[in-house]
């Protein structure tokens, strides 16, 4: 019982800790596959590749509120006070360019694939902490035409990947966080806390006047067809500023709706402007890509318009426009793992050279990389042990190697392909 026990604990020790994940070959195969889809997606629209640190001050990352601090996974150091494992990106590249690339040509398109870490909430389902993303940002350019763009390239991001069954969720933060100020400072953060979770209940158990609870599940239930939501927020009592998003807004469906006709492709957009992301730097556009009914409506990327947050990292408050997106890769994997697309197995080796004896071990490296400088896309690898032939071939067949290489003592080269 006592070594059984000493075993058990030995096991668990060497697991991976909460909230963590081990991928194996088969599993970064299909990884690296989503990966490099989306990165030449990203290339053609002409953005560049960016790599900031894993660590942060926390300091930067919960600036101005853009990241809570309870999402942050800290580390104490004696130099630089507390630092915390990046929770997203946004608010890291944000910082690179301001401190980084001061003086630089706008708009600025930049793209990144990187692992980000978050504390999950008491309350979530998940204890995941370590996450894989890959996505954009367009810097020092607002208006319509902006986010139109990246739309439109999130669009061709999931035509990339084969990926025909998901929906576009598209708010407006701004206009829905004015709409908001209707509300008792106290009351704000309990109605965007129920408008987040989708939560009608909530919203009907809050203590609020019978005028005020009205408008609280008005604004749960704007969601829906835009033309359809568009013509209720119409009828409401705006400000000007109310108006003027809402009209933006309005200019951006008909862009979209003009550029899927013109495409042969319609962006399936439903408009929800009760949508509140977890990130509080957002001003204009939110938007949430999730999947259908049949892969569990899993989030498979999100997004917005931060015009702020630059603004935080600098010296003199300059700011100036952004917007960008992320794809959750882990989600993603999920969904086309239901699909015929991705790769079902690990790359083939093209040619296995096995030294008939010691003597051969030389003119067998010498080959091998011989064989790699002419052939750079193969697969080339060396047989490290001494086995009988029929055994090396039906160890080569059952894995669907194509040749090998008999290397004798003289160094001739005898190839057989199989």
């Amino acid at each position: 019982m006592v070594l059984l026990r000493y075993v058990s604990c030995k096991t668990m020790s060497y697991q991976p800790p909460l909230g963590a994940k081990d991928l194996l070959p088969i599993d970064v195969v299909q990884r690296h596959w989503i990966e490099t889809k989306l990165q030449e997606v990203f290339q053609q629209w002409g953005y560049h590749w960016i790599m900031t640190s894993t660590l942060e001050r926390v300091e930067t990352l919960v600036a101005g509120g853009a990241v809570r601090r309870e999402t942050v996974i800290q580390i104490q150091d004696s130099e630089d006070g507390s630092l915390g494992l990046r929770p997203e990106l946004t608010a890291s590249i944000a910082r690179t360019a301001v401190t980084r690339m001061a003086g630089v040509t706008h708009p600025q398109r930049l793209c990144y694939s990187a692992t980000v870490f978050r504390e999950p909430a008491p309350e979530a389902s998940s204890r995941q902490r370590e996450f894989f993303q890959t996505g954009v940002e367009l810097l020092g350019t607002g208006g319509t035409l902006s986010d139109a763009e990246v739309l439109l390239l999130l669009a061709d991001s999931l035509e990339a990947l084969s990926l025909d069954n998901w929906h576009l969720l598209l708010g407006e933060a701004g206009l829905t966080r004015s709409l908001l100020a209707d509300f008792p400072a106290l009351m704000q953060k309990p109605v965007r806390r129920a408008l987040g979770k989708l939560d009608r209940l909530a919203i009907e158990s809050l203590d609020l006047s019978p005028e005020l609870r009205d408008r609280a599940l008005a604004l749960f239930d704007l969601r829906g067809e835009p033309k359809e939501v568009l013509g209720k927020v119409s009828n409401w009592s705006l400000n000007p500023t109310q108006t003027r998003r809402l009209n933006d807004l309005k200019n951006l469906i008909e862009l979209l709706e003009s550029c899927g006709k013109a495409r042969g492709q319609t962006l399936p957009i439903t408009l929800d402007l009760s949508l509140v992301q977890n990130f509080n730097y957002y001003t204009g556009i939110v938007f949430d890509v999730v999947s259908d009914a049949s892969t569990g409506h899993l989030l498979l990327a999100q997004g917005g318009r931060y015009d702020q947050l630059l603004g935080l990292y600098h010296s003199q408050d300059t700011t100036y426009p952004g917007i960008g997106f992320s794809f959750n890769v882990e989600p993603l994997h999920q969904v086309l793992l239901k699909t015929d697309h991705l790769p079902n197995a690990i790359p083939i080796s093209d040619c296995l050279v096995v030294p008939r004896s010691p003597q051969a071990q030389g003119a067998a490296f010498a080959y091998a990389h011989n064989r790699r400088l002419e052939e750079p896309h193969s697969r080339i690898e060396l047989q490290l042990k001494e086995e009988s032939d029929d055994v090396l071939r039906d160890r080569v067949q059952r894995r669907h190697i194509k040749q090998i290489a008999w290397i004798s003592n003289d160094g001739t080269v005898t190839v057989e392909t199989l």
